[in-house]
């Protein structure tokens, strides 16, 4: 079973302290000490050959990040319209059942991008995307993947709306076989199977019949990553900043709506979601707030994210991808990726761009001591290269901004999630290079 399977993100997502148990990666008993870590497959298209991958030098990290290009690949039903997918004129019909509420008879349209081929064998897939799905619309995402001469199955993704006024946003269990499975947002190689090489995404949209809307996609990208070891903690650029992000806790919500999970340590990652959207001067505006929580909430943006970001399969508000596409809403660029070493994190920090991180395992300083799956922000490096973050897992907002040595965050970061980060920036912020000439991962 890869490092995901063990460690993630079906635990970080429901609880941030609960859930399922983390198994924390193997340390190498080194001078420096070595954690292992995993990555997720795709497949192309019948007929269509990937193009060749570009030539890189050995990643002893394997990480690659790809943006897909939304005018090419297949249309049936769909259109692309100044860079964006949206329903044709002639889409077909069918219907949705919703697991967690009614039959929709609805209009649909899909959309396959062209294959993307993999600098190296990877073991999982994380996609990212952003959409606008008016009322009565929603969108769901798929992939497959090829290598070893077959092709996987499509698995699903996700079935996702913004709201909740049309289908439940869900992932889909149970979709195990002898390629790999989606653990909730998270394609994993099954242990054994022949190699994956490259991939494709695939985009449903739907509209309830007898409306006229259509769901919008913009972006669609997928990380994908292979199980390897970590050297920590990696090596300090020097440059030492501190980022103004506001302060939120977690723990301020205890027993808040049971049915989004209940607040409190599950909502690790609403909270530090809500935290980067302060730190933008973006998210749900005052009218937003007093239609959901309403206006006796204090802090209510982070029970508005919490509810916009649950996940009724896994029955968490934690859903990495869901939580970059609730932050897109807002006029925002997101999306997961992976980073190969907290020496990536500090040129975003750098840039001026917050992260937040997922992990899992002990942490000197936390308030739990330990963890099977935790997310915090980013915000800063310390003189001497240690981790300033806010976290929110704390008794109050004050509290949040804690500084973590930076070989005990390093390891449970890599270990825990293979360094899972969200990445949320306005789209006139620029992103940092890239690492020299190793697979991009942003």
């Amino acid at each position: 079973m890869t490092t995901r399977g063990l460690a993630l993100s079906a635990l970080l997502l429901a609880a941030c302290s609960g859930g399922p148990q983390a198994a924390t990666a193997a340390v190498t008993p080194t001078a420096s000490l070595s954690v292992a870590t995993s990555p997720a497959p795709a497949s192309p298209s019948a007929g269509v050959t990937p193009a060749a991958a570009p030539t890189f030098a050995a990643d002893a990290t394997p990480r690659s990040f790809t943006r897909v290009a939304l005018d090419a690949g297949g249309f049936e039903g769909v259109v692309t319209k100044e860079q964006r997918l949206e329903l044709g004129p002639s889409p077909s019909k069918g219907s949705y059942a919703d697991p967690y509420g009614r039959t929709i008879a609805d209009e649909r349209g899909t959309w396959v991008s062209a294959p993307v081929r993999t600098p190296f064998a990877f073991d999982e897939l994380i996609a990212s995307w952003k959409a606008s799905t008016p009322a009565g619309t929603w969108i769901d995402v798929q992939m497959r993947a090829s290598g070893a001469s077959r092709t996987t199955k499509w698995y699903v993704l996700a079935v996702w709306a913004a709201g909740d006024d049309t289908i439940h946003r869900t992932t889909v269990r149970r979709q195990d076989d002898g390629d790999g499975r989606v653990n909730v947002d998270t394609f994993e190689k099954a242990d054994g199977a022949p190699d994956l090489t490259s991939y494709e995404l695939r985009v449903t949209l739907h509209r309830t019949v007898g409306i006229t809307a259509t769901p919008t996609v913009t972006f669609l990208a997928a990380v994908v990553s292979r199980e390897t070891q970590h050297t920590v903690p990696s090596a300090f650029s020097g440059v030492a900043r501190d980022l103004d992000v506001p302060m939120l806790s977690q723990e301020t919500h205890t027993g808040h709506y049971p049915e989004y999970d209940g607040g409190g340590e599950a909502w690790c990652s609403p909270t530090s979601t809500a935290m980067v959207l302060g730190f933008w001067k973006a998210g749900p505006s005052a009218a937003d707030v007093a239609a959901f929580p309403g206006g006796g909430h204090a802090d209510g943006q982070v029970d508005h994210a919490a509810r916009y970001t649950y996940d009724w399969s896994y029955s968490g508000a934690g859903n990495w991808p869901y939580n970059t596409a609730y932050a897109a809403q807002y006029g925002l660029d997101g999306f997961v990726t992976r980073l190969r070493s907290l020496t990536e994190a500090e040129r975003f920090i750098e840039a001026g761009i917050p992260l937040v991180a997922s992990i899992s395992g002990v942490l000197p300083g936390f308030l739990f001591t330990s963890t099977n799956g935790h997310l915090l922000v980013i915000r800063g490096f310390a003189v001497n290269g240690d981790v300033i973050t806010n976290d929110p897992a704390v008794r109050a907002n004050a509290q949040a901004r804690k500084v973590y040595p930076r070989a005990d965050f390093e390891r449970i970061w890599l270990g825990g999630s293979t360094g899972t980060v969200y990445v949320i920036h306005p789209p006139g912020v620029r992103l940092p290079a890239n690492v020299g000439n190793l697979p991009p991962n942003w």
